[in-house]
């Protein structure tokens, strides 16, 4: 399975497991010149940004330990434009990580972080 195929199906897995946990899923794979939101979904009266990081080994550390400060920087300006682009009627927002850990094609963690990253006010 090569990387791209890795992240499609990590995003899938991730879909199915915030559905069941009650998140409605807004938007996937949200593409700007900045750089693109995985996944956007709704969860009360939250808005929520959800970073997918998919891993076939722990070669190169766990998945949630490849959000670079970079990365959060780059994931807080992608939510705060994507607000800006789509008038928000929510109340609260954060960002979270889904962490999942493969092993010869079985998920062997998928662990959901909630609020992992953090705006700056």
């Amino acid at each position: 399975m090569n990387r791209r195929e890795l992240g499609a199906l990590g995003e899938k897995l991730a879909q199915d497991f915030l559905k069941k946990r009650g998140y409605r899923i807004l938007a996937t794979n949200v593409r700007s010149r900045e750089g693109e939101l995985d996944i956007v979904a709704e969860k009360g009266r939250c808005l929520v940004f959800v970073e997918v990081r998919t891993r076939n080994s722990r070669s190169f550390g766990t998945p949630e330990e490849s959000v670079t400060s970079a990365k959060r920087d780059k994931l807080v300006g992608l939510a705060l434009a994507y607000m800006q682009d789509h008038p928000p009627h929510f109340p609260d927002w954060r960002i979270d990580v889904v962490a999942i850990e493969m092993d010869e094609g079985k998920v062997v963690r998928l662990e959901l972080i909630e609020n992992a990253v953090q705006g700056k006010d």
